[in-house]
């Protein structure tokens, strides 16, 4: 039990930072790797679909590990996380991994079936995580191992509630403009969220661990 708890901060903590470096690398390595007159307008899904290489895909499906693994830590530490929340991060992470297998809509399409699926699952992904970090400020708040984050979880979820506000209005009166750097900015924030709360987790696992073993040495 103890090997399995170490190891989901391990797998979170890898599968966000294998996100990160492959989507550098495709920014670095790839300056214009999709050849569109206003990329900024695309959307994610629809740049997913533009994109040849696969690295959005990758970056998704190795995002959604990583947040499952993350949700499994949560629980088998014993966080303050609560049903609502811990569903929530599941949408998150289960959500991410299909959006990463369906196949995208292109641009001006995405009328047919799976292209509403794809559409409608990437709302509930969007919005479950800053929901799910709004839920877990107050529980952080009266734990002692996770107040030290709770004032962070509480700034990112704020940012990630008004990316949707911002994404809700460049959908609607917006008329799409900038829509592509609306939901990366909010990608990059929730990220951001699960990335805290990975870090900490590992932090708290790992030095857990280490005082057990410390107590188990001496007797």
């Amino acid at each position: 039990m103890l090997a399995s708890k170490r190891l989901y901060p391990l797998i979170a903590c890898a599968g966000i930072a294998a996100a990160a470096v492959a989507a550098l690398a495709a920014v670095v390595g790839q300056p214009d790797p999709v050849p569109y007159p206003d990329s900024l307008d695309l959307t994610i899904s629809e740049y997913t679909a533009l994109d040849r290489s696969g690295v959005t895909g990758f970056v998704m499906a190795s995002l959604g590990i990583a947040s499952l693994a993350l949700v499994a830590g949560l629980r088998a530490t014993g966080a303050p996380v609560g049903v609502l929340a811990e569903r929530l991060m599941r949408v998150w992470g289960a959500g991410l991994i299909l959006l990463a297998v369906l196949p995208p809509a292109l641009p001006g399409t995405g009328t047919d079936l799976i292209g509403q699926a794809y559409r409608y699952l990437s709302i509930a992904v969007f919005v479950a995580m800053p929901v799910a970090g709004g839920l877990l400020v107050a529980r952080f708040n009266e734990d002692e191992r996770w107040r030290p984050v709770a004032r962070t979880v509480e700034w990112l979820a704020l940012a990630g509630g008004f990316g949707l506000l911002v994404i809700t209005y460049v959908a609607l009166p917006g008329h799409g403009v900038l829509a592509g750097l609306a939901e990366w900015i909010l990608l990059g924030t929730e990220v951001a969220l699960v990335g805290v709360l990975a870090a900490r987790l590992a932090r708290l696992t790992w030095a857990r661990s280490a005082t057990q073993a410390s107590r188990a040495a001496l007797g």
